[in-house]
């Protein structure tokens, strides 16, 4: 009779995993799932942290270790992870254009200014947004009481202003795990029961003992991926233990005694992984695996009861079968006046009485595209009455000024500084005013616009730019640049613009933009420009008109390794060219003083660019350039003022700080290819090589007259060659650039930075 009560006990054993936190390597957990579902060994409780607890939650949720690998093995996972948006639900729309900003911080506009840089490094919005996709429908059968998932589960969260460690059981069980995993600083912490929380392993890494108080199980097994205690201190050269420190510093130690007697510590070997790269998910996997297989025999010893895997599924499926469907009957809004919730609510504007799961996605990308919005943050309720659920946004309209700071530091002359300053403002409209500058020694600009934002049925903006740019190409090539006497020209722009547009789909908008400009260009006509001389000057003053369609979902707004921009432009312009003579030429026997020539200039023009990146392989990318143009524009005055006026062609990062008269043109195709091959995270070998085939070149005729010369006579190149390393700031690049010009033109560049500058007037 003893034999037979003893073996009833061991029969009903109940087994209890712990899931310490450590970023990354927390991946290293689905390994220790598999093994342990491959092996029949039950598991009746969860308690985990952080990446622990994201991996024990999808468990409890009803998924299998092998749904769970497939998830995070996808490349949605690690969109997720390092806060990129989809291409498809990017809402290019919204986007302003890119500029050299590299820090943004906020000015608050209360009884004094607050200055206050962004608390958060990676964009939580995807992040948000999946945790809802992944535990919403678990949270609705369960009636968000965790004890009633798939398997009982409790997840840690820190608060930081009590300083204590909580325990969650009940409510949403996205919010909770979107708690769990909230490193300070990474991303901004959320509200849980009227508590602002950070992540739990701030103060429990590995909760063996919230287990042991909160389920009691016969036999804990715990998995611990964080090693907080070094047994030799490091070096500090040491690069690896420098890039994982952050999150390092905010884990507190994983005790391992807390399993008890009955209980075995799984250790995976994870020295050789950083706690921030997500990027070898594969590899942890299997470091989790072995690590639990290497225990399994001690483990099968103490837990004599099995987990059948056809009855394990079964009952899975049960579970996953009683999930409600993701309808959503009602969008509500919260945080804003009753103006701005009718504009919210407009974005999700539907045909149907329901909606389902991409109209929500849809509508919330639209939403988080806005830069109305200070903080959104995304729930889904369930409604068992109707069998439905509702959408909830939490919002919070801007009350402050944006301010973004940029430029680049190069080691040629074309450094600048940037400063950006953008106020928002929302009620039935969105409106959006800001103004731009940048200063250096060859690029000048000022910017101001405004932009009304329409939540109607097909969405529309209204907008009005005011703008002047000024380049002085003269001496900015001196560095590393084989060229000794460069020709003098200073280019200056002024425009004031209008513009209509709206989206075509969620990376693609169509604009119809009218503008009236006034530009001068300064010039010397040869090389022979000292100071004091008068140099040539040629202006256009004019109105241009376009439409254009842009589609861009690139990665990058430099140095792009994935997605698309291409862009079609059909512009008309209508003005008068004025050119008064200089005097470089004042020895020369038919020069003539004071010389002024002005003439009406009527031309229209398509341009067609694309961007895009194919193919990638492994570390390998391959993507290609292409551009166009058709013009019917007639040849100005001099040879210089129709440079000058000329489409271009910019086939390399550089290539907008100098002059290159070879890829100049009113009439070109032009195209070529682009290698990126990723030689470790975040920093990229990039080779790249374009050719230019103007369908007839500009040829000088004396001193300062212009012809052109015969038809595809001359195809001239653009390459280079260089390492980019991406900062959470910006690009830092060193490469090798080679244009094949008159003067040949080939040298070596460093800059930290974006080059980026507003277009020309003409462009």
């Amino acid at each position: 009779m003893l034999l037979l009560l003893h073996g009833q006990v061991l029969l009903a054993q109940k087994v209890g995993l712990v899931l310490s936190g450590g970023g990354a390597k927390g991946l290293a957990h689905i390994g220790t799932l598999k093994a342990l579902e491959e092996n029949g060994i039950p598991i009746d409780y969860i308690t985990g942290t952080s990446m622990g607890g994201i991996v024990g939650a999808m468990y409890a949720a009803g998924y299998s270790p092998a749904q769970i690998e497939k998830i995070a093995l996808s490349t949605d996972f690690q969109d997720w992870v390092s806060g990129r948006y989809s291409s498809d639900y990017s809402f290019f729309f919204s986007k302003n254009d890119p500029s050299a900003s590299l820090l943004t911080a906020k000015v608050s506009l209360d009884t004094g200014f607050h200055f206050s840089f962004r608390s958060n490094l990676i964009n939580d919005i995807p992040l948000n947004f999946a945790l809802l996709e992944l535990f919403s429908q678990a949270s609705a059968i369960s009636k968000d009481n965790f004890n009633n998932l798939f398997v009982p589960y409790r997840c840690m969260v820190s608060d930081v202003l009590s300083q204590n460690s909580i325990a969650v059981s009940k409510g949403s069980l996205a919010e909770a795990v979107r708690a769990t995993m909230t490193v300070p600083v990474i991303y901004r912490p959320i509200k849980l029961d009227g508590k602002y929380v950070f992540d739990g392993g701030l103060y429990n890494n590995f909760p063996a003992d919230v287990l042991k108080k909160e389920f009691n199980p016969d036999y804990i097994i715990g998995a611990n991926v964080s090693a907080k205690v070094y047994n030799e201190y490091p070096s500090s050269s040491d690069e690896r233990l420098m890039n994982r420190f952050f999150v390092f510093m905010f884990l507190s130690k994983s005790d391992s005694t807390l399993v008890g007697k009955n209980g075995t510590y799984i250790q995976p070997e994870l020295s050789d992984f950083s706690v921030s790269n997500f990027a070898p998910v594969a590899e942890l996997i299997q470091k989790g695996y072995e690590a639990t297989m290497a225990e399994m025999d001690k483990i099968r010893a103490a837990v004599a009861r099995r987990e059948d895997q056809t009855a394990l599924s079964r009952r899975r499926n049960a579970f996953n079968n009683r999930k409600p469907d993701l309808v959503f009957s009602e969008i509500s809004v919260k945080g804003v006046t009753l103006r701005q919730r009718k504009y919210i609510e407009r974005l999700f504007k539907s045909d149907r009485p329901t909606f389902n799961l991409a109209d929500i996605r849809r509508g919330y990308y639209k939403l988080v595209a806005d830069e109305v919005f200070e903080t959104i943050y995304p729930r889904i309720l369930y409604k068992p009455e109707t069998d439905s659920y509702v959408f909830e946004i939490v919002a919070q309209p801007q009350k402050s000024f944006k301010v973004d700071l940029g430029g680049n530091i190069s080691t040629r002359p074309i450094s600048n500084v940037f400063l950006g300053l953008q106020y928002n403002y929302l009620n039935r409209k969105a409106y959006t005013f800001g103004t731009s500058f940048y200063s250096g020694r060859f690029y000048e600009s000022v910017q101001a616009s405004g932009r009304i934002d329409y939540p109607t049925r097909l969405p529309l903006f209204i907008g009005a730019d005011l703008t002047y740019n000024h380049w002085n190409f003269y001496n900015t090539s001196q560095i590393f640049i084989e060229n000794p006497r460069p020709i003098y020209i200073e280019q200056y722009d002024r425009k004031i613009g209008l513009k209509l547009g709206f989206p075509l789909n969620n990376n693609a908008r169509v604009v119809l933009h009218t503008a009236f400009i006034n530009n001068t260009d300064r010039y010397s006509p040869n090389n022979s420009f000292v100071v004091g001389d008068i140099l040539d000057q040629s202006q256009f003053n004019g109105f241009r008109g376009t439409l254009s369609f842009e589609k861009n979902s690139l990665n990058r707004k430099q140095y792009a390794s994935r997605g698309r921009n291409l862009q079609l432009h059909l512009n008309f312009y209508s003005g008068r060219e004025y050119y008064s003579q200089g005097n470089i030429f004042r020895s020369d026997a038919g020069y003539r003083a004071n010389l002024v020539h002005h003439e009406d200039r009527q031309w229209g023009s398509a341009k067609l660019s694309d961007e895009h990146y194919v193919f990638t392989s492994g570390k390998y990318t391959l993507g290609y350039q292409v551009e166009g143009v058709i013009s019917n524009q007639p040849l100005f005055h001099t040879y210089y003022s129709t440079l000058l006026n000329a489409p271009a062609f910019y086939p390399l990062q550089d290539t907008r700080s100098l002059f290159v008269e070879k890829l100049r043109a009113y009439n070109y195709v032009a195209g070529g290819l682009k290698n990126v091959y990723n030689l470790r995270r975040n920093l990229d070998v990039r080779i790249e090589g374009s050719l230019f085939l103007p369908f007839r070149e500009f040829e000088r005729v004396g001193q300062q007259g212009v012809q052109y010369a015969q038809t595809l006579s001359k195809l001239n190149y653009a390459a280079t060659a260089g390492l980019v390393y991406h900062t959470p700031l910006g690009p830092v690049s060193l490469s090798y650039n080679k244009y094949n010009e008159a003067i040949k033109r080939n040298g070596v560049l460093l800059h930290l930075g974006f080059l980026i500058y507003n277009k020309r007037s003409i462009e």
